[in-house]
Order: structure tokens, then C-alpha cells, then sequence
């Protein structure tokens, strides 16, 4: 199935810039039922040899069929992400497309910082940070570039527009998995 993902991810990216590139959706949906389930999914879009980020957006809930949520999370990526100008038809050979595929994010009960320390699973989690109408949340990849408790903690809490020691005021916590497809 990642190659499905990936496939609808890439076609959809291109076609969001003006780049031809067919697919034939309604073979893959007779093929792949599955895909017309809720799902929820990130995409992912890298450039260059560094990989350097160049739009992520996804989303936590399955509230429409995989594909619709995989297609419109990689339009997204490549023209919505607000930290990035829109891709241009000029960088698409320069990419590369990660689909990240989620469960369900469940609510992570926890006494202090030293007890979320230990429930935490480093490379394995992905967190849900909401505190006081703020929210952030880091695909479990994450913690390849901020690979410690402190500073992918502290990185969430600042990305969600808080403090960085934001933990000291017990942010609600939800953890998720994801199945991770890359080209």
C-alpha cells in the first residue's frame, strides 16, 4: 500500500503546481476498497540532498476517506504550509514525498515531567501538545532532529506558540503511531 500512498501523494503535489502526471483514481479505489475508509495522514515534502523540510501537513482525526485526506494533506504541504512559499513547478524533481499514515491519538495520563519522561517512547511516539487553546504535534520522526526528552519537548511546546519549559504546566499529552511510507 505505500506505494499507493506515495503515488497518490506525488500526483497530487504535481497536479497542484500544473505538472501533468496521470493517475487513474477510480482503478486504485476498485483495487484498494480500503482507501475509502476514514483515515488520517501527513505528507511530507523534503528538497535538496540535506532533505531540508519544505511542507508537512496532516492530519490527527480520520474524518474522510484516506485518499481524500492523503491528496488534500499533500496539496496542502506543497502550496498551504504557512512557514514555506508555495512549491514551484521548478523545484517538483528536487523532492521528495513521506506519507505517514496514523492511528488514533489516545490521551497519555501522567503525573509530572519524570513520569512523562518514562511513559514517552523516543522514535516511537508521536505527541499531541494542547494547552490553554494552544496545540502542536510532532510525527514520531521528529525525534531524528531533536533526539532528547528537553529538546523535542521544549521544541513542541514553542511550535504550539508556548514556553519552552511549557511542561511544567501539564499540558494535556496524546501519543499516536504512524506507519511511515518514503520514496
Amino acid at each position: 500500500m505505500g506505494d499507493i500512498y506515495l503515488k497518490l501523494a506525488r500526483a497530487a503535489i504535481a497536479q497542484s503546481i500544473g505538472i501533468s502526471y496521470e493517475i487513474d483514481l477510480d482503478k486504485i479505489l476498485e483495487k484498494y476498497p480500503e482507501l475509502k475508509e476514514p483515515g488520517s495522514s501527513f505528507v511530507t515534502i523534503t528538497k535538496g540532498q540535506e532533505q531540508s523540510l519544505r511542507g508537512c501537513i496532516g492530519s490527527l482525526e480520520a474524518y474522510r476517506p484516506l485518499y481524500e485526506d492523503i491528496i488534500l494533506n499533500a496539496r496542502s504541504a506543497a502550496l498551504h504550509d504557512p512557514r514555506f512559499q508555495a512549491l514551484s513547478e521548478l523545484e517538483y524533481d528536487d523532492i521528495k514525498v513521506e506519507v505517514s499514515i496514523l492511528s488514533k491519538p489516545e490521551i497519555l495520563n501522567y503525573n509530572d515531567i519524570d513520569d512523562l519522561r518514562n511513559k514517552i517512547k523516543p522514535n516511537v511516539d508521536g505527541v499531541v501538545l494542547k494547552l490553554d487553546g494552544h496545540q502542536a504535534t510532532f510525527l514520531p520522526q521528529v525525534w531524528e532532529q531533536l533526539p532528547t526528552f528537553d529538546l523535542f519537548f521544549a521544541h513542541l511546546c514553542q511550535k504550539a506558540g508556548l514556553p519552552a519549559d511549557c511542561l511544567k504546566n501539564h499540558p494535556e499529552i496524546f501519543i499516536y503511531h504512524v506507519e511511515k511510507y518514503s520514496e
